[in-house]
């Protein structure tokens, strides 16, 4: 497994992965496919804000997985703040791709000089919510029922992971 930056010819291979996740679980609360267009326009925004868009890539060069954090909120008082999206194609989960691309984007976050990451995961989600706790991440609140997908309300968990020890942010 290699990972990297994304670039223009790993759209397919993410779009795929997204739209599986659309059609087949409530780790998007999308209930739309999206189309080529609609995730090479996401990639440029994500990138063109500084923001990262890692892929996880096989020995084929086929992408496995990707990753991403951005703009927790849009207001300037929570620009320390960033809040990330795993995904993993379904016949490689459990192969530690999540982890790693977890750890790279908990790494960038640092570099890039963010306070906390925070992550908002379906609360039935325990594989996910087990391997972000196991990164370091707390449970740090529920809101219940404030989705719906497949005919059922969801909750929403979220854990957070503090990035440094700052006493007082930076301007």
């Amino acid at each position: 497994m290699n990972l990297r930056d994304a670039g223009p010819g790993d759209v397919a291979g993410i779009t795929a992965i997204y739209n599986h996740a659309v059609a087949n679980t409530t780790a998007v609360w999308n209930e739309t496919p999206v189309d080529h267009a609609n995730r090479a326009a996401w990639l440029v925004d994500r990138q063109g804000a500084g923001y990262p868009v890692l892929v996880a890539e096989d020995a084929d060069e086929s992408v496995v997985g990707y990753a991403s954090f951005g703009d927790w909120r849009a207001w300037s008082g929570y620009r320390h703040t960033v809040e990330h999206s795993v995904y993993v194609r379904v016949d490689q989960r459990g192969n530690g791709i999540g982890k790693a691309l977890m750890l790279a984007l908990i790494e960038r976050a640092r570099a890039s000089g963010k306070h906390v990451m925070v992550a908002g995961i379906e609360a039935g989600n325990t594989a996910s919510i087990a391997l972000h706790e196991k990164l370091g991440f707390e449970s740090v609140g529920l809101l219940k029922q404030v989705g719906a997908k497949f005919g059922g309300w969801l909750d929403l968990a979220f854990l957070q992971l503090t990035l440094d020890q700052r006493e007082t942010p930076e301007p």
